[in-house]
């Protein structure tokens, strides 16, 4: 483990060998030295951003959580949100420092989800994202292929973005956007990019939101807009070898898989490098022709209840 005298003495550690969770490949002790050597790449990208973890306890499923427990101390940075589903106010950590992040690795918090803005800038997106999902059975290359199917829209439309493994069994596409884009147009321009990649190869990919419809297809997932969250990069995931999130360059996707970084091998494979920062392009302009188009797409979940509403009548009806 890196120095642990740099940290103050109120951050411990408890069962360092145990494994982290069944089938993991893994002990507690790898994912706090392996978040510990990265903390300064993963830290941006959770700094001031309201956060949620996944969490793992031996032998239990994992869970999502985004209220603080009672138990956190005090000095863990926090933001409160109102959540309209539940009606309450939701105490949110923000992953601002080493100690926070360390503290969390000891509460087995494995996975590390943020919202796509700042709480310095609530109302204002900082990127657009586009998860893509491969089809049940699939090889990992037909995700990168339509990875460059989103690449070429993206170049089209004079923009540009970054590439990383979600950690589980896709990519993600980040494009960083002005400072004045309103969250409304950040999700019309990711409806708009979608289905623009979709018309280039629609044998290849898909903007159905139902499972059951995407035929098999890599799923173009725009869907994370608004108070959604993404994977960080670097973040591990709750999977076989403890996989993580890793950035990768756009020219060399076609010969990696999610399998190739992990909490075991990602640090020393990133040396003092930040690849994520280094290929992540300048903040730009959303194109006003992507704004344009995507406001006259459906959002997804939206177009899928309806169908499901759809289908419920017609199954009373017959």
């Amino acid at each position: 483990m890196s120095d642990r005298s740099t940290l103050p003495d109120d951050v411990s550690f408890t069962h360092l060998d145990q494994e982290l969770f069944d089938g993991a490949g893994a002990t507690k002790r790898d994912l706090i030295d392996y978040l510990d050597a990265v903390h300064d790449r993963i830290l941006p990208g959770l700094t001031d951003r309201p956060l949620s973890v996944i969490r793992i306890r031996p032998g239990q499923p994992p869970f999502m959580q985004k209220n603080l427990p009672n138990y956190t101390p005090d000095w863990v940075p926090r933001t409160s949100i109102w959540a309209e589903a539940s009606k309450r106010e939701v105490s949110y950590a923000m992953g601002n420092d080493r100690r926070t992040l360390l503290w969390f690795a000891n509460q087995r918090a494995v996975e590390f989800h943020v919202t796509l803005f700042k709480m310095t800038h609530p109302d204002h997106p900082d990127y657009f994202v586009l998860d893509l999902d491969p089809p049940e059975g699939k090889p990992f290359g037909v995700v990168v292929q339509a990875a460059h199917l989103i690449h070429q829209v993206l170049t089209d439309a004079g923009m540009a973005g970054a590439v990383k493994t979600s950690g589980a069994k896709g990519l993600h596409v980040f494009v960083p956007i002005a400072a004045e884009s309103s969250p409304e147009d950040a999700a019309a321009a990711t409806r708009a990019v979608a289905v623009r990649a979709e018309r280039i190869d629609p044998d290849l990919a898909t903007t159905a939101f139902v499972k059951d419809e995407r035929g098999g297809k890599v799923f173009l997932d725009s869907t994370r807009a608004g108070g959604a969250t993404v994977v960080a990069a670097y973040s591990p995931r709750i999977r076989s070898g403890v996989p993580v999130s890793f950035p990768v360059a756009w020219d060399d996707l076609d010969g990696v898989a999610p399998a190739d970084f992990t909490v075991h091998n990602a640090a020393d494979l990133l040396g003092r490098a930040d690849p994520w920062a280094a290929q992540m392009p300048s903040v730009q302009q959303l194109d006003p022709d992507l704004v344009a188009e995507g406001h006259t797409v459906p959002a997804a979940r939206v177009q899928a209840m309806h169908e499901g509403k759809r289908r419920a009548r017609s199954r009373r009806d017959s």
